[in-house]
């Protein structure tokens, strides 16, 4: 052999063999989340195969290249904890267009009182701008003790009561001869 022939081979291996070192070997992702059992797939209990084998992908590897499986301390990342509020002091009270268990959003309440016992409603709580209407009855039999606190119309046999700012109101409804006084507290 000639020594630019030789030299040739030496640069052709050496090229090679460095990219043979930059990085030929197989390397597998480690895994976000272990996929939990489903029906469709097996329990690492009853197959055969080891479980570090089963959830991470195979990838060949290149012939004569030695593989390696993932660290044994690999773990997923779990998300952020959610923020807590730091600023300021804690809410104890909701905002008024929230509803609450005891009180109602901004919402239509509908009385239909031919269907309704109405000495079992004593009181009723709900957010500004809310509407109660009030179904079977006559224009001016319903009133209510602070008017500027409600926005009321008649239409129909039907008359709705919008409360448009935050107090008590108390509403007074006839029915079989009796008047009957539900108290509305609008928040």
């Amino acid at each position: 052999m000639s020594r630019a022939s030789v030299r040739r081979l030496v640069v052709a291996l050496a090229a090679t063999a460095g990219v043979a070192a930059c990085g030929t070997d197989a390397v597998s992702p480690l895994p976000v989340q272990p996929p939990g059992p489903s029906p469709s797939t097996p329990t690492p209990a009853t197959t055969a195969v080891p479980a570090t084998t089963a959830t991470t992908p195979a990838i060949p590897a290149p012939a004569g290249s030695p593989t390696r499986p993932p660290p044994a301390g690999a773990r997923p990342v779990a998300p952020p904890p959610t923020p807590t509020r730091t600023r300021g002091t804690p809410r104890t009270t909701p905002p008024p267009t929230d509803a609450t268990p005891a009180c109602q959003g901004a919402v239509r309440y509908d009385l239909p009182l031919a269907e309704t016992e109405i000495e079992l409603l004593k009181s009723l709580c709900f957010a500004t701008g809310a509407v109660l209407r009030i179904q079977g009855i006559g224009p001016g039999l319903v009133t209510v003790d602070r008017p500027e606190l409600v926005s009321q119309q008649y239409e129909a046999g039907v008359v709705d009561v919008r409360f448009v700012r935050p107090g008590t109101v108390a509403v007074t409804i006839p029915k079989d001869g009796r008047e009957h006084t539900l108290t509305v507290v609008v928040r």
